[in-house]
């Protein structure tokens, strides 16, 4: 990676720490994703300025307008990941030239059609870490080791998380 980019995401990283460390309300957050439905099972989702589109394929009874749930879950760990990486290999001066990152993840299918006793999510989920860089590895172990700890989609995998549902029931047009 080039000096600039490595400098600027060392001077963003470290400039939001110094504000989380000194207010930090400022690093509280909710983040708010809305999505709807477009036709089928075909949905958008909305956050800000960025919209991402889902659908199932069509041997689940979609369109493939767009890739499903499920790898979208993927990429964002993975990306988390990579992204990650590369923050906190900027940070503590370890230069990185690559990173990759590969998610194996394991489920049955049968749970997200009811069957008893097997959950609809993931038994087990794998990534493989391949890392481009000149530095000693025990330098690059410790920016993964890092980088692995502070990952808020990791973190999702990790740690059980409250999940509170709140439902409308509108007439259709209201």
């Amino acid at each position: 990676m080039n000096p600039e980019t490595t400098g600027r995401i060392k001077t963003a990283w470290e400039r939001n720490g110094r504000a989380i460390e000194l207010r930090p309300a400022v690093g509280q957050k909710t983040a708010i994703t809305t999505s709807r439905l477009i036709d089928g099972l075909h949905v958008e989702a909305e956050e800000g300025r960025w919209k991402l589109s889902c659908d199932a394929s069509e041997k689940s009874g979609g369109t493939a307008a767009g890739p499903d749930p499920g790898f979208v879950v993927r990429a964002a760990l993975a990306n988390c990941f990579a992204m990650g990486y590369v923050t906190w290999a900027a940070h503590l001066g370890v230069p990185i030239e690559g990173v990759e990152v590969e998610i194996h993840a394991d489920f049955d299918a049968r749970g997200q059609h009811g069957a008893d006793g097997i959950p609809p999510g993931y038994s087990e989920i794998r990534y493989h870490v391949r890392i481009q860089s000149n530095a000693p590895e025990g330098d690059v172990r410790r920016v993964v080791d890092h980088a692995d700890r502070a990952s808020m989609v990791g973190d999702v995998f990790r740690r059980a998380h409250t999940l509170v549902r709140h439902l409308t029931v509108a007439k259709p047009g209201a």
